[in-house]
């Protein structure tokens, strides 16, 4: 994965690396909320050992320094009951009362450190500084022999007095949220990474270049409900999905020079991805061209054009095939438009053995030299193998895939037996495609139609002049 594709991943996921950051910050910060709070405060004493003035020869208090066993063992008794009992008395505490004290000396000289932790600032400020005398007072009595034979005492100086803490040692807010947000984005990330992995449908048009290199001729926007019907075309010619299905147009008759042809069979990988309702409203597109349009319905397993269009499909395709009409009897003229639509007719036992008969190449090819345009819509290409036998007759193949809806494994399952075939995809249509996701933008309108003041967009104004040029 390249770092772009990465970037993409992330552009596409932020939903789920936004909720999995909210979580666990959300987490963090109800953790840090109910955990205690413990404040810490610390003092530093020097420990030393004196002798009365009584017991000296000039009347003055002799000092001595501590040895470096005796300050050992003065560390190793500080938590010891005979040092934390009398310190519960001296600060009026009961007996049982915890106390968390903790003490370091130093290598170079007789100060020693003490700190005291728990949950009370001014408890702990009090502990930290009553340590030290009481330390003092019972290594004199219990844990110095010698200075007690000598009749000399220790005595504690206090050099950095305890503080009450003014914020506790932890729960540290900031440091435990920016760390929750660091794991939060972390695993949002990997998450949407996952998701990613492990995503089966086709949503956007990297996932079809993933399976294809024949060129995406446009994306079509979901319409979750379209005034007028499944028609954009005729219900909504300025809106999102007819601007959309304009473009599809225009790069179709692009491959249409490629191809050298003027007739392209419409299809999907399966059922459910809106090929139909895309090859009838291109059809209307090409015919709003100017073009004089066939419309075929070659789903003979599951004809809908006619129904979706509101027309006679009682007759069609299957009656011309069967000898028992002429294409002028049957074929439909939309409205006063240049499109004319064959619906499939009756429903056959047989239909890949119909489409890939004589009859039908014979009735293809006198189509062809009668229209300008042919479109047929096609049953899916995984399911049942009409669309190849289609594509026999026609000079490209539109696979339209359904965003979101469309399995990838059934996409390449559909693109990989095309191409056994020698029948590959002329180009993709990505349907259904979110607001939030399509490329398919409104066009800001610039013009206005004269006959009904509706405004225009630029290249309707281009297409309407081209067609009174």
């Amino acid at each position: 994965m390249t770092f772009r594709e990465f970037l993409g991943v992330l552009g596409a996921r932020w939903r789920i690396i936004a909720v999995t950051l909210l979580a666990v910050v959300a987490a963090v910060a109800v953790q840090t909320m109910l955990t205690p709070a413990v404040y810490a405060s610390s003092s530093k004493i020097y420990l030393r050992a004196t002798q009365p003035a009584s017991s000296s020869t000039n009347n003055q208090v002799a000092t001595y320094a501590v040895s470096a066993s005796d300050l050992a063992t003065y560390l190793e008794v500080l938590t010891s009951p005979s040092v934390m009992d009398p310190l519960r008395t001296r600060l009026g505490l009961p007996a049982s009362y915890p106390l968390s004290v903790s003490g370091e000396v130093s290598q170079t000289s007789n100060m020693m450190t003490i700190t005291a932790i728990g949950g009370d600032a001014q408890l702990v400020a009090r502990v930290a500084a009553e340590v030290g005398p009481v330390l003092a007072d019972v290594a004199t009595k219990k844990f110095s022999p010698l200075l007690a034979a000598n009749g000399q005492s220790v005595e504690a100086t206090t050099i950095t007095p305890a503080e009450v803490p003014g914020a506790p040692t932890s729960p540290n807010a900031k440091r435990n949220l920016a760390l929750g947000g660091l794991l939060g984005l972390a695993l949002g990330i990997g998450l949407a990474l996952l998701r990613h992995t492990l995503d089966t449908k086709v949503r956007t048009k990297e996932d079809i270049a993933a399976l294809s290199s024949r060129p995406i001729l446009g994306d079509l926007p979901m319409v979750k409900s379209v005034k007028g019907g499944l028609l954009s075309l005729e219900s909504d010619p300025h809106g999102r999905h007819a601007e959309a299905i304009r473009r599809l147009r225009t790069n179709i008759l692009f491959v249409d020079v490629t191809t050298g042809g003027h007739s392209f069979v419409v299809t999907s990988s399966v059922p459910g991805e809106g090929k139909t309702t895309t090859t009838i409203n291109l059809a209307l597109a090409m015919a709003d061209a100017g073009s004089k349009v066939l419309l075929i319905d070659g789903d003979l397993r599951n004809p809908s054009v006619a129904s979706t269009m509101g027309l006679d499909g009682s007759f069609g395709l299957t009656t011309l095939l069967l000898g028992q009409a002429d294409p002028d009897d049957v074929v439909q003229r939309w409205r006063e438009t240049t499109l004319h639509v064959l619906p499939a007719g009756p429903v056959p036992p047989n239909p890949s053995e119909l489409l890939g008969s004589e009859p039908m190449e014979a009735l293809f090819g006198k189509l062809s030299h009668e229209y300008d345009f042919i479109l047929v819509d096609s049953p899916p290409v995984v399911p049942v193998i009409d669309a190849v036998l289609i594509n026999k007759l026609t000079h490209g193949l539109i696979m339209v895939v359904g965003a979101e809806r469309t399995k990838k494994r059934d996409l390449a399952s559909a693109v990989q037996s095309l191409e056994t075939v020698d029948a590959p995809v002329a180009g993709f249509a990505l349907n259904m495609v979110s607001a939030g996701s399509s490329t398919a933008h409104r066009y800001g309108y610039y013009g206005y139609n004269r006959d009904s003041g509706v405004k225009l967009s630029r290249r309707e104004q281009r297409e309407r002049e081209g067609r009174h040029a």
